[in-house]
This record gives C-alpha cells, sequence and structure tokens, in this order.
C-alpha cells in the first residue's frame, strides 16, 4: 500500500498496470486496462481532493453480476448460475485512524457511519449508510474490530440495471474492511454472506445469496444454497466469444421506485407453501407433494403461489442443465433451456409486470422485442429480480449489430448494452 500522492505517481507512470490487468485485462487489445488505469487515476485524484494525501491507500474493486438461471431460487436454498460481468465499483480508500466510516460515491453525497452503534437504523434504510454499518457490523460478527475508513467510489454498475449495484457496493466494502482488519483472512463466500447480511437486516431488503457471491467470486459460478451456511460454488468456463454469441443487457426504461412490495411478495408466496406441507423453503418440499394435494394447496394460499413454486422447481432443475450443457460444449442446448427459464419466468413466476399494471408494461415490450429482433436465433429472458430494470439476451456475433440497432431504435439510445464475464470478483487491486 502506498501514501495516496504515491499512488498516484505510479498508476500515471503505468507501474500498477500488471496489477491492473489482473483485474481489467479482458483480451481486448487493453482497452479495457487503459480504461481501468483512467479510472484509478481518476479515483485517486478525487481521494486526494475530498480527503488529502493519506497513508495506506489502496484500489478495491467490487464487480456486478448476471444472473443466468435460478430465477428467484436462491432464497428458497435453491440453485443458480451466475456471473460477474465487466462492470464495477472501483475505490480509493484508506484507513483514517477513527472510528468512522466516510464513504464517497461519486455523484451522491457523503455517508458517516460511526461504527460504536453496529445495530440497524431506521433511518439509513435502503441507502448506501446501511449497507456500510452492515457490513461492518457482519465483520464484527465474525470477531474483527472493524475500523473507519475514508473511501471514493465511482462505479460503473448503475443503479436499477438490473446488474445488482448494491452487491457490488457491499463486496467491494467488505473487500476493504477484509484488508484492513482482517488480514485478508475472509473469503469470497464469507465476503457474499456478509453482503447479504447487510442487504436484509440494514439496507431492508429480502434479497437472496446469489448476488453477493456472484460479484465476490467472480467468473461464471453454478451455486447451490442447500445449505446457505456452506454454499456449494462450482466454476464454469463460458467462452462466449468462442460459442459465436455476446451476452446483452437490454435496460426495459421501466422504473423501479415502489417495487419493494413486489419483490418480497415472491419469496413470500414460495414460503407459504413450502409451510403448507411444514416446511421453511420449497427447497425442502418434494415437488410431487404439489400436484398430489394441489386442490387444498390452491384454496390455502392461493393460485399465483402455486404457480410461483412451480417455477421454482423447475427453475432449479434448469440451472444443472444449463451448467452442464456450458461444460459439454453443447451451447445449442444451454440457449434452448436459457428460453425455458425465460418463459417460465414470465407464465409462472410472473416478474414481469407490476400487480395491476396495464397501460404501462414495459418489461414485457423489451422481451417481445427481444424476441422480434433475434428471429428465433440466440435466447432471451427476464434479468434479475424482475418487474423493472433488465432483461437478457445471448446474441449471434453475426446480427449484434443489427439485433443492437433493433431493440434501440424501440427502447431508445443507449439502452442496449454488450457485457463480458469477469473473470475476477471483489479483489485489492493494489
Amino acid at each position: 500500500m502506498h501514501d495516496c500522492n504515491k499512488l498516484l505517481e505510479e498508476l500515471k507512470a503505468g507501474q500498477l498496470d500488471e496489477s491492473l490487468a489482473r483485474v481489467y485485462d479482458l483480451h481486448d487489445g487493453g482497452k479495457a486496462l487503459e480504461q481501468g488505469r483512467e479510472r484509478s487515476i481518476h479515483v485517486t485524484e478525487e481521494f486526494i481532493k475530498l480527503f488529502g494525501n493519506q497513508a495506506d491507500a489502496g484500489l478495491y474493486t467490487g464487480p456486478g453480476r448476471t444472473e443466468i438461471c435460478g430465477n428467484h431460487t436462491d432464497h428458497q436454498r435453491g440453485r443458480v448460475l451466475a456471473a460477474a460481468v465487466d462492470l464495477d465499483f472501483l475505490v480509493c480508500a484508506a484507513p483514517n485512524g477513527t472510528n468512522t466510516i466516510r464513504f464517497m460515491s461519486e455523484g451522491w453525497h457523503m455517508v458517516e457511519v460511526n461504527l460504536d452503534n453496529l445495530e440497524p437504523v431506521e433511518e439509513e434504510k435502503e441507502g448506501t449508510a446501511a449497507l456500510v454499518r452492515g457490513v461492518a457490523a457482519g465483520i464484527a460478527q465474525r470477531g474483527y474490530t472493524p475500523v473507519g475508513f475514508d473511501a471514493y467510489a465511482t462505479s460503473k454498475v448503475l443503479p436499477g440495471s438490473g446488474l445488482s449495484s448494491s452487491a457490488a457496493c457491499e463486496v467491494t466494502i467488505g473487500v476493504i474492511l477484509n484488508h484492513l482488519v482482517c488480514g485478508d483472512a475472509l473469503d469470497a463466500v464469507t465476503i457474499a454472506q456478509i453482503g447479504q447480511y447487510a442487504e436484509n437486516v440494514f439496507f431492508g431488503k429480502p434479497c437472496g445469496l446469489m448476488d453477493q457471491t456472484a460479484s465476490s467470486v467472480g467468473g461464471a459460478v453454478a451455486i447451490d444454497f442447500a445449505d446457505t451456511a456452506n454454499p456449494v460454488v462450482r466454476p464454469i468456463q463460458v467462452d462466449l466469444a468462442g460459442y459465436g454469441h455476446a451476452l446483452c443487457i437490454i435496460d426495459s426504461g421501466a422504473d423501479h421506485a415502489d417495487l419493494t412490495a413486489e419483490y418480497a411478495a415472491i419469496p413470500q408466496e414460495m414460503k407459504a407453501v413450502a409451510a403448507y406441507f411444514g416446511c421453511e423453503v420449497l427447497r425442502e418440499v418434494d415437488e410431487s407433494r404439489i400436484w398430489a394435494d394441489m386442490p387444498g394447496l390452491r384454496k390455502a394460499v392461493g393460485d399465483r403461489a402455486v404457480l410461483r413454486a412451480l417455477h421454482f422447481f423447475a427453475d432449479d432443475q434448469r440451472v444443472a442443465l444449463e451448467a452442464d450443457a456450458l461444460e459439454r460444449g453443447d451451447f445449442d442446448a444451454f440457449l434452448k433451456v436459457v428460453q425455458q427459464s425465460g418463459e417460465s419466468s414470465w407464465m409462472y413466476l410472473q416478474n414481469i409486470a407490476p400487480t395491476g399494471a396495464v397501460a404501462e408494461q414495459a418489461m414485457a415490450v423489451a422481451l417481445a422485442t427481444a424476441g422480434h429482433a433475434l428471429k428465433g436465433r440466440g435466447a432471451y429472458r427476464v434479468h434479475g429480480g424482475g418487474f423493472a430494470g433488465t432483461i437478457q439476451a445471448f446474441v449471434p456475433l453475426d446480427m449484434l449489430d443489427e439485433f443492437k440497432t433493433t431493440v434501440e431504435s424501440v427502447l431508445g439510445t443507449g439502452s442496449c448494452h454488450v457485457l463480458t464475464v469477469r473473470a475476477v470478483g471483489g479483489a485489492v487491486v493494489c
């Protein structure tokens, strides 16, 4: 670690390019590395302007993630297939010798969190301060004493993008504290669990563990959450370009505002089905019991809850099918299951349009547009939590330009983003 001025000097001289390349070398002729260096210089310069030249400064990163399969399966201790992407939080941080964390995210107000209180604060819910305090509390629960630090962050994972900016933020904060107070002793899965705890208990969003795990671990991973304390993480090699396809994330233009209740209803209804059979989550239920007692179940929990449960069982199985297809190099089989997953989310999970929405169904229009643009090739599906935000498409490279033009003619310029799977998860850059 360096003082800030030394860090800045070495960045500008290219002396830290080898460290940056571990994260930003995406085999694109050096373009990503150059952009990574420029962003690193920027966050360091902004840190110095805001906090001055401090000792022991470092750069830290946490990537966004893309869900590939397992739509709303993780909170039922199911399986998911996900990957880190090349959009990230990049933070310059240094210990400040106090008991307060000062976290400045570019374009937002700086938050200050006093570590004397590591309990949830009602006024901080759904804000960055809640994530900072929650991660610090999770670190403390594992026997370490969190310390104050100053941080300046820039993010390419825009809020509402469906790429989980909150998980990227949580993971980055976790990496910083792991480095400063734990001697890097915590592994990537533990950091992910701390991030989920912060989001559930402090931020107030009942998310599962997929977002944080994909961000923290990096690459593509099939994750089995049967034992949430010890999730089984299976790395999967994915070379989309080698298969002649690109990953596109498409912004539907729908607004995330006031959708917390919609998101919360999905795990609530799935758990209601599980409770009908005396279980906590659907992973503990045999699907055959659903069909054997369908009339009574429908009466007890309602049809939407039953349909959402049926989606869980099918998508949980699809994760294994997709992972196996990728491992044996059968991309056509992979695409077929991706499409089935998308259709299940629309028909059974019903997380495309908010309850009662009639005049505005932006996610459905985005899906219809992707289907039209793909002309029967590739695959497309809802991405992430649903209801608003983004969809995902796997697009043949020979029609990528045409696909992007068609999508943006309907949904607006800049709505279609072409991404890369990032091999490195949450990390100390240098």
